[in-house]
């Protein structure tokens, strides 16, 4: 059982390598894509905040459906529709209509709902003990994303002649294709045949517990503030004169320190504890708003979008682990839906504000707001702390 599970991580990784590059690429062109296409340059980062949208609503719809359907087909159907968002994005950026574009990063951003459970597959899959290991090697596999994403952004971007970026949002298809063949060798058993049996409480007392409350501020901050950032570093590299090239690696940078420290961070939180982690990682977010308040040369965009990155990492991954701990196996769709629900519909609401807060104010307003969010997150877990040890808190 050990050797399978290990061998669903492993497949379960490589699928979330292929999703986690074609989203790499989507937010390296997108906003640019934005940019050329409409009138008002206020919208550039639409298409991002819609992507973001349609993986918060379909984040409930999603478990739903691989509790009735299965891990394996659930995980298939999210990849045909990263291939409908696809075709729909590269036919709206030929034929120069926006709206058609925001239909397609929409399809995109409904499959990357499906693709976020590929961590909670692998913790399903896992022992207890092999639990942050299999999560945190799950993420591990937008270490690919990070190397080669941005480059086939960049590599493709001219493919489809005078169409600029149409290559680029071409190439997911491919990507898709290819985690539909990995995807027929999982074997993971249906939810569904899991979870007829035990008691099952409602999600209001499970909202209750303040574990669940931590896990969920630290998820929706952690992700929150590095959208409200990422989303705006493309448009902010333009305005300071630096080159697609230099954004391009800039961006990879950036989702290397997303997914390299997952080889990691699981044997970190087994060694130093969950909340350290998350701690560490608000201190890196905290770091990067400061060093974009330094400067924005690129050694300071580079620098900075490494430490939200790895930011992003501790956070998310240890916020994930964290979550595990207050429900049952009778519980975990709906807890896991109603954690990604808040999660993407906060950032869906940082991603909009980017472009707002860049156009109508500044890149420094941007990280100043990034600072407030980790301000928020430090308190939290630094109550868990606190009720932990006034408390012997009951995990289920």
């Amino acid at each position: 059982m050990l050797n399978r599970a290990r061998t669903n991580v492993l497949l379960l990784a490589l699928c979330q390598a292929l999703s986690a590059t074609g989203i790499t690429i989507v937010v390296t062109v997108a906003s640019l894509v934005g940019y050329s296409l409409v009138t008002n340059k206020a919208l550039a980062t639409l298409p991002i905040t819609i992507m973001q949208i349609a993986t918060m609503l379909a984040t409930i719809p999603a478990s739903l459906l691989m509790k009735q359907l299965g891990r394996q087909r659930g995980f298939m159907l999210g990849a045909l529709l990263g291939i409908l968002g696809a075709g729909l994005g590269v036919q709206g950026i030929v034929s120069a209509q926006f709206s058609l574009f925001c239909v397609g990063v929409f399809c995109i951003g409904a499959f990357n709902s499906f693709a976020w459970y590929y961590r909670f597959a692998a913790a399903d899959a896992a022992t207890e003990s092999f639990r942050p290991q299999a999560i945190s090697l799950v993420v591990s596999g937008g270490v690919v994303a990070a190397i080669i994403g941005p480059s086939l952004a960049s590599w493709a971007k001219d493919a489809f002649s005078t169409y600029e970026f149409a290559g680029s949002i071409a190439v997911i298809v491919g990507l898709q294709i290819i985690a539909i063949a990995i995807l027929s060798f999982i074997r993971i058993p249906p939810l569904a045949d899991t979870q007829l049996e035990g008691a099952e409480r409602s999600l209001g007392a499970i909202a209750r517990q303040p574990v669940f409350f931590v896990a969920v501020v630290g998820s929706m901050l952690g992700y929150g503030v590095m959208s409200l950032v990422m989303t705006a570093t493309p448009l902010a590299m333009t305005s300071f004169d630096h080159s697609f090239e230099a954004t391009a690696s800039v961006i990879r940078w950036h989702v290397l320190g997303m997914f390299a420290p997952s080889l990691i961070t699981g044997f970190l939180i087994a060694r130093f504890g969950v909340l350290n982690i998350i701690l560490t990682g608000i201190a890196m977010n905290g770091l990067c708003a400061a060093i974009n308040f330094s400067g924005t040369a690129f050694p300071h965009f580079s620098i900075a979008l490494l430490l939200l990155g790895i930011g992003w990492n501790f956070m998310f991954i240890g916020s994930t682990t964290l979550l595990t701990e207050v429900y049952a196996p009778t519980e975990k769709s709906k807890v896991q839906a109603a954690h990604d629900f808040i999660t993407f519909s906060f950032v869906a609401l940082c991603s909009l504000m980017s472009g707002q807060l860049l156009y109508f104010f500044s890149w420094k307003v941007i990280n100043a707001v990034a600072l407030v969010g980790m301000a928020i997150a430090l308190c939290t877990n630094l109550w868990l702390r606190y009720h932990r040890h006034q408390i012997a808190e009951p995990l289920a």
